[in-house]
């Protein structure tokens, strides 16, 4: 028996919400701002291996998570690039700022397309990235071709992963919780090693550490 991970029954969660339940955590999840604290490359693995042991189809439950990623991710680009102008079209304001605008535009122009690969092994990163690409007005079939396979991969290759690994290893539930834990630090080490090389990243970090101890 799968045990909750953290007071949060991901079993459980999956067993009540089903196909369409799942949909729209991992739809909300890739390109919706109130998505990004949900749980989606653990719940995708943990889809995956019920789906192994027989609760869920697995042809039909990775199509569906690939579909809700990809669509998910095109509502974000799409609220970003018709919202994002609207917002920086005055030189300041409370939240944001047209040189944030020019930042966004000038990192998808040399960066975009691994960006949007990469970013969907980032919790809340994989939230955010789609909505900012919209801001920098990223072209649309570029985005497209590479969210295609950036939701391939994160949504059909966490899905399958589970689902193999309880289809080939003996009592794999036993070490579900160590496994779905590896895959959240490992998908939270690209942050890590960004803020380290990143000087500017640093300096804001330590700036916002400084304005909060001060209040």
């Amino acid at each position: 028996m799968i045990k909750p991970m953290f007071h949060f029954d991901l079993v459980g969660l999956i067993k009540t919400a089903g196909y369409l339940g799942l949909f729209a955590i991992i739809f909300a999840e890739s390109g919706l701002f109130i998505g990004f604290f949900l749980p989606g490359d653990s719940l995708l693995f943990t889809a995956g291996f019920l789906a192994s042991q027989g609760y869920l189809h697995i042809e039909l439950l990775a199509t569906l998570m690939v579909i809700a990623a990809v669509l998910g991710d095109n509502v974000g680009y799409a609220f970003g690039r018709r919202i994002g102008p609207k917002i920086f079209s005055k030189e300041q304001s409370i939240l944001f700022s047209k040189k944030n605008l020019l930042r966004a535009q000038n990192f998808f122009e040399e960066h975009g397309r691994k960006t949007i690969i990469l970013a969907r092994f980032i919790p809340a990163v994989r939230t955010f990235v789609p909505i900012l690409a919209g801001v920098g007005q990223m072209q649309y079939h570029v985005f497209f071709a590479f969210n295609i396979v950036g939701g391939l991969l994160w949504a059909a290759g966490l899905t399958l992963l589970g689902y193999f690994l309880g289809s080939t290893i003996p009592d794999v539930d036993r070490y579900l919780l160590p496994i779905i834990g590896g895959i959240i630090a490992l998908s939270v080490l690209p942050t890590i090693i960004h803020i380290i090389r990143d000087k500017e990243t640093r300096k804001d970090i330590i700036e916002f550490i400084r304005s909060r101890g001060k209040s």
